[in-house]
């Protein structure tokens, strides 16, 4: 798990754009830093990725409850931070994360396990866990 400073999250926070989405968001990708497979799509404000790098959990920001959360809270799949990257516009991150568990709330490792294919959906990975065993209705 990689810890960051407060001198280096400061440095970095100051680097960032959060100007372009609304909301002061920035969007971050978790990939697995073994397979390199993308897990998960999710935002972020400064808040988040501060704590993010001070724990070296994943934190994130939801947009529909309008909160910090740190990934695995209620499921006990969290995320550890291995590296980060940042893109040329100083606006979007990549990082790669050792995940435990299921990245996906609706219980799949990567929550792309879907592809789009002859006109439809496929499920293309099994589920690893029915979510509403972890999340209640």
């Amino acid at each position: 798990m990689k810890k960051f400073s407060k001198e280096e999250i400061r440095v970095l926070i100051n680097l960032l754009d959060f100007s372009k989405i609304k909301g002061e968001l920035i969007p971050i990708i978790a990939q697995d830093h073994e397979t390199n497979e993308v897990l998960m799509l999710a935002f972020a404000n400064k808040v988040a990725i501060e704590k993010s790098l001070e724990t070296g959990y994943m934190h994130y920001y939801s947009r529909s409850r309008q909160k910090v959360w740190q990934k695995g809270e209620t499921s006990g799949h969290f995320q550890e931070l291995q590296e980060i990257f940042v893109d040329c516009d100083n606006d979007s991150i990549l990082i790669k994360v050792r995940q435990t568990g299921a990245a996906c709330h609706e219980g799949y490792y990567s929550c792309f396990y879907r592809n789009f294919k002859n006109g439809k959906f496929n499920e293309i990975r099994k589920r690893i866990f029915n979510p509403k065993d972890v999340y209640g209705n």
